[in-house]
């Protein structure tokens, strides 16, 4: 079976601020922190990231860290929750001033974090943004990969990101994850410093998250990292 190798990654979360939390995060002995908080990506134009949400800068965090990148080189990204501190203001809006402005709803598309991250470092090889059924983090890489071994293009960006879940939509909402987002970039072909992602993942039960799969990238010390 083809395989699919990992070159680098890079990871944003509140509370862990360098390789060495990112390792004790992975080993268990130290947790994200539950928060709004979010990257302050300065290396943008202020009035770009003005009105962005948690969930769009840490994904234009986490594809930055992977920089440099082929202008052309696509991108997938998945999440669970999307946008939803922007669809809860648009829900309020409508309720509150039976209104909507059409620029509060322009960045509450579940794609806007890919499409954002695109326009901020100039990428043109277009996305992908997946909503994987049932919650299944595994289901939703699969359709990545198969993309990636189905096509022609030698190297594709992966994106998981997810924000803070507001406290209005607590009680309907019962994935408690904490708000963090990481990147990957997966090659066809194996690499300088790259493992195959068959030598990522030799649990299966720990790569059915976004957690697990990114704890099994952290404790592969010979992997690239932009942490």
């Amino acid at each position: 079976m083809d395989d699919i190798y990992i070159v680098r990654f890079s990871a944003w979360a509140c509370g862990i601020e360098n390789a060495c939390e990112w390792r004790q995060w992975a080993e268990g002995t130290r947790e994200m922190i539950y928060s709004d908080k979010s990257p302050d990506i300065l290396y943008t134009d202020s009035m770009f990231r003005r009105r962005l949400s948690q969930i769009s800068k840490m994904t234009i965090q986490v594809v930055h860290d992977l920089l440099p990148l082929d202008e052309n080189i696509k991108m997938f990204f998945l999440s669970f929750r999307g946008e939803v501190s922007k669809q809860l203001k648009i829900n309020r809006m409508v309720l509150e001033e039976k209104s909507l402005m059409p620029a509060v709803f322009s960045l509450s598309v579940f794609n806007a974090p890919a499409a954002l991250a695109s326009i901020a470092f100039g990428l043109k090889g277009g996305y992908s943004a997946l909503y994987p059924g049932n919650n299944s983090f595994s289901s939703g890489f699969a359709a990545v990969k198969a993309a990636l071994l189905g096509g022609t293009a030698e190297k594709i960006v992966f994106v998981y990101a997810d924000e803070e879940i507001p406290q209005e939509y607590k009680n309907i909402i019962a994935d408690n994850t904490q708000p963090f987002a990481f990147a990957v970039i997966l090659s066809r072909f194996p690499g300088h410093s790259s493992v195959s992602l068959s030598s990522i993942s030799p649990d299966k039960n720990e790569s059915e998250t976004p957690q697990g799969f990114l704890r099994n990238l952290i404790l592969r010390k010979e992997l690239n990292a932009a942490l």
